[in-house]
């Protein structure tokens, strides 16, 4: 097919039409080239297929699809096969429902537990959220739908998320906020990417040159078409300039308007035009032709079981003091009313309208029987004293008293920010009223993100399960009786209260203006940096059974920066039950250089089944990447030679094993010496000890060959802070700065 053909029989209108889409769904088709339309539809967790009708409803009335668990309890698996098979279902449901590009997955950093929108994001680490980004791509487009990764880029908070300016340094942006998409668009190659609303370094997202063109098609390579969010279009002829392809919703000819405009006065150029429109074409009719059949009647029900699957691999046991798991021949008491109304989803435009619905009490009736007391409203902060008394006294009755806490929709959702990590103050004062009358309590957790646990001392066990999907109560249940040994892992930080969180300090920002002050220090780069301490930190989950690790190696002690190292290691089953564990390795530099950096960062992870007493080895293999840190000097990753240390761990603050490997960089960074020098650096530089002697041999202030006294270390620290500007005054005859810069220039330079 020519494309440029076809583009050659559109005129200028039809051409600057296609740049919007038909309805709130559909892009436009264009009959005289048999241009169809295709179809979208909200991710990232399930179909949320709307019609014409439904869509003036509200997000409520989508056609029926399974709710899987969302991506902040997806994360915890570290499972990128399960991503994998998850984004293949969902596909499924989207050839079913004739949906060509499914909107998601979402990668962005979880910057603040604040972010009302986190319940859709992986994780505060970018490893962990483009590894798994990447996976459930490949396996939506595996089948033939395409996926629209977003919001890109730095979008980190809603509070006034179609206005605010995110400001953030060069080096921050590349190795945080941008690492999240990169390898994910390099790996899986998304047929589509989605802008955010927010600006970007001054700069509208979806005319911003510099993110769309620049970086993600020049420097990464991405060629697919770039859609705007649902109403993020600032100026529609600069958003063609810089790499807008597809406005969301229909703009109803408005826009169009504007290009056409643009391209008659000579702001934009026709050629800038088509080669969106070229882009445009060429996804169309590849998605369209790509289009597979299935013939599935079991679909929902076998996507059900996934999801269950899903949510028990997923879930995390973040303390047990011997409570779990339960014992069915237990008098055993449930609390709270999520165990029979669930919050299985977050509120927003990923609002699933499920199939089925697991709930707790449905599902632990098939086990045993349990007696139970609402509590608590699942939606509202209300204390309601009859509840509250019948509440006690139940939990006081019973051997083991099991609550289901967490927050309600209007705590966190899309279209606005938490306000506070707490829960419901009728929940919290619910569960330290039943800790004073019951030493067995678990408290089982349905929330989209880090929550304060002012109780944490008194209970023996806590279950964070998240936002589990349609499936979670019998997930949940499944964990609570150890149908299922829990593997899950935290993929974000826990702090004790909001005000440890790194980005306290500037989150929300001063009206449209959003500083991000803690530059690369995100999560547990933070936490670990302060030696803070968190209440879970990043990586953190328990089992179970009991892992050994042991017997790391490294294939090599030294290795250039374009060599590939490989560490292995092995892991043990030394408990009762079979179970999996998720080893992490973290990589840090063990001397200071230039650059400053966290203490350590993830990657790489690996998770593995061993049935008890069974030792597998697993293996890693780390790249230049693996060492680098973003250089504003290259504009590029750069390692800086020197020892660094790999470990490998439970979690971040639970290292097992550790090695040291050498790495050689095979770029030189020439650091311009100027008279403005420290002696300090000056030393760092081949050749640059000599120079300093020679400069200073006739100056006994400058004689490093002193005798101890009380006075020494003070002479030689002022000597390596002493710049080349300062010696100059203690020469005799004196140098100007400009004799001093010629001695420099011919010693260093010529």
């Amino acid at each position: 097919m020519d494309i440029d053909e076809l583009i050659s029989k559109l005129t200028l209108e039809e051409k600057a039409s296609l740049c919007s889409g038909i309805d709130m769904w559909r892009t436009k088709p264009i009959e005289k080239i048999s241009l169809p339309s295709i179809t979208m539809t909200d991710g990232p967790h399930g179909v949320r297929k709307q019609d014409s009708e439904k869509e003036k409803q509200g997000i409520f009335t989508s056609a029926p699809a399974t709710c899987f668990p969302t991506a902040s309890l997806t994360a915890c698996s570290f499972d990128r096969e399960l991503l994998e098979a998850e984004g293949g279902a969902i596909a499924e449901e989207c050839i079913k429902e004739d949906i060509q590009i499914l909107l998601g997955p979402g990668t962005n950093i979880k910057r603040s537990p604040l972010c009302g929108r986190n319940f859709e994001y992986f994780s505060e680490d970018p490893f962990l959220s483009s590894s798994l980004s990447s996976s459930f791509i490949k396996g939506v487009q595996n089948r033939g739908v395409g996926c629209c990764l977003k919001h890109f880029a730095v979008n980190n908070q809603e509070n006034r998320r179609l206005s605010v300016d995110a400001k953030v340094d060069e080096r921050t942006l590349h190795e945080i906020y941008l690492a999240s998409f990169e390898d994910a668009i390099k790996a899986s190659k998304p047929v589509s990417v989605m802008c955010s609303y927010n600006k970007v370094n001054g700069t509208y997202a979806s005319e911003n040159p510099y993110l769309l063109t620049e970086i993600l098609r020049k420097k990464w390579g991405f060629n697919g078409i770039v859609i705007s969010d649902w109403g993020a279009v600032n100026d529609r002829a600069k958003g063609i300039d810089a790499g807008l392809n597809l406005e969301m919703p229909s703009s109803m000819g408005v826009n169009d308007k504007e290009i056409v405009k643009a391209v008659k006065n000579g702001t934009l150029s026709e050629k800038a035009l088509d080669k969106m429109v070229y882009e445009l074409i060429e996804t169309i009719f590849k998605l369209y032709n790509d289009k597979k059949h299935i013939d599935n009647p079991s679909l929902f029900h076998d996507n059900h079981e996934l999801a269950r699957k899903a949510a028990r691999e997923s879930i995390v046991l973040l303390k047990n003091e011997g409570v779990l798991p339960l014992n069915p021949n237990d008098k055993i008491c449930f609390i709270g009313e999520f165990a029979e109304k669930p919050r299985f989803q977050g509120g927003g435009s990923s609002n699933i309208n499920p199939i089925s619905i697991d709930t707790v009490m449905n599902e632990v009736s098939k086990i045993c029987n349990v007696d139970y007391s609402k509590g608590f409203s699942s939606t509202e902060d209300i204390l309601d004293e009859d509840l509250f008394k019948e509440a006690i006294l139940k939990s006081k009755d019973s051997d083991v008293c099991v609550i289901f806490a967490g927050l309600p929709n209007s705590f966190e959702s899309e279209g606005y920010d938490r306000s506070h990590m707490r829960l419901p103050d009728a929940q919290n004062k619910l569960i330290d009223e039943i800790l004073k009358v019951q030493k067995n309590v678990v408290i089982v957790l349905q929330n989209g993100s880090p929550i304060e646990m002012p109780w944490i001392d008194s209970t023996r066990g806590i279950l964070e399960a998240y936002l589990g999907g349609e499936a979670s109560g019998s997930a949940i249940v499944d964990i609570l009786f150890g149908k299922q040994n829990p593997c899950g892992k935290l993929a974000e930080t826990f702090p004790k209260k909001l005000s440890h969180n790194p980005s306290y300090l500037y989150y929300d920002g001063e009206k449209d203006d959003a500083v991000y002050g803690e530059g690369i220090f995100v999560g547990y780069r933070y936490y670990d940096k302060k030696d803070l301490e968190v209440l879970f930190p990043f990586g953190h989950g328990l089992s179970y059974t009991n892992f050994e690790y042991s017997n790391m190696k490294l294939d090599k002690d030294k290795i250039f920066e374009d060599e590939t190292l490989k560490v292995t290691v092995d892991i043990k089953n030394t408990g009762d039950f079979p179970g999996k564990e998720i080893a992490q390795l973290y990589i840090g530099k063990k001397e200071k250089g230039f650059a400053i950096r966290p203490i350590m960062e993830l990657k790489g992870f690996e998770k593995v089944f061993l049935d008890k007493g069974e030792t597998k080895t697993i293996t890693f293999l780390l790249n230049k990447r693996s060492f680098s840190y973003y250089n504003t000097k290259l504009n590029d990753f750069h390692i800086e030679s020197g020892d660094y240390i790999i470990y490998i761990g439970k979690s971040s603050r639970n290292i097992i094993l550790k090695e040291e490997v050498y790495v050689e960089s095979k770029v030189k960074i020439d650091y311009a010496i100027t008279i403005n020098t420290a002696f300090k650096d000056i030393l760092e530089v081949k050749g640059g000890e000599e120079f300093l002697s020679s400069l200073t041999k006739d100056m006994p202030i400058f004689n490093t060959d002193i005798k101890e006294s009380p006075l020494t270390d003070m002479f030689r620290g002022m000597y390596k802070e002493m710049t080349l500007r300062s010696v100059g005054m203690f020469m005799y005859p004196r140098m100007n700065n400009d004799e001093l810069q010629k001695k420099i220039d011919d010693f260093f330079y010529k």
